[in-house]
């Protein structure tokens, strides 16, 4: 589990097909706090640390993990090319604060940003995706674009808006986004639940 509170902007440096599989190599401060075999949130898709590459000192500077087919095919790993920057989360400790809201690195659809306005002090970002009585927003709800926990400020029926304060703005990649780029959306998972039963319960009544 994660909260969307992102801990670094990496650099991708390497990208290596494998059949229907990619394998990224990840260059990071946070890799002499990795081991094989963590889950860390790439862009809000969970991922898993395969390898460590260390440099000439046996320091670990990077990690590579692997996207496979399905991965790819619903995230925007699949666009993803050497020198992209990415964000990382580390998995949440038990015991420690909540401070985005419950993430689960499952990533539900991408979206597609159609426009960022510059708002003197702050950005809107407007995202739309493809319609889906599972996949809802409501406004002051949460939702993860590129795993950053976020507040919905306008909701519609396949699109939403979000406020990006200058912090998040810079330590994210949101200040390498342009519009019509594709970012990776996790719906807020009490909404999904919420969603489920009641689908469920008017089918019932058929």
């Amino acid at each position: 589990m994660f909260t969307g509170i992102i801990e670094n902007i990496a650099s991708i440096v390497g990208v290596v097909k494998d059949n229907s599989n990619i394998h990224f190599d990840i260059e990071t401060p946070l890799a002499s706090e990795v081991k094989i075999d963590q889950s860390i949130s790439h862009d809000g898709c969970c991922l898993t640390v395969v390898a460590l590459k260390e440099n000439q000192y046996g320091q670990a500077v990077g990690y590579r993990v692997t996207a496979i087919d399905e991965t790819l095919k619903r995230t925007n790993l699949q666009f993803r090319k050497l020198g992209d920057f990415i964000n990382l989360e580390r998995c949440t400790k038990i015991g420690s604060r909540l401070d985005g809201h419950i993430v689960q690195g499952h990533v539900d659809c991408l979206g597609r940003i159609n426009e960022i306005i510059d708002a003197n002090g702050s950005w809107r970002i407007l995202v739309s995706y493809d319609k889906n009585e599972n996949h809802q927003t409501v406004e002051k709800g949460s939702i993860t674009i590129n795993g950053v926990s976020l507040t919905v400020v306008e909701s519609g029926p396949d699109s939403f808006s979000v406020a990006i304060i200058p912090y998040t703005w810079n330590n994210t990649n949101f200040c390498k986004m342009n519009v019509g780029d594709f970012v990776n959306l996790e719906f807020d998972i009490i909404g999904k639940y919420v969603a489920k039963i009641l689908k469920t319960n008017e089918s019932s009544k058929l």
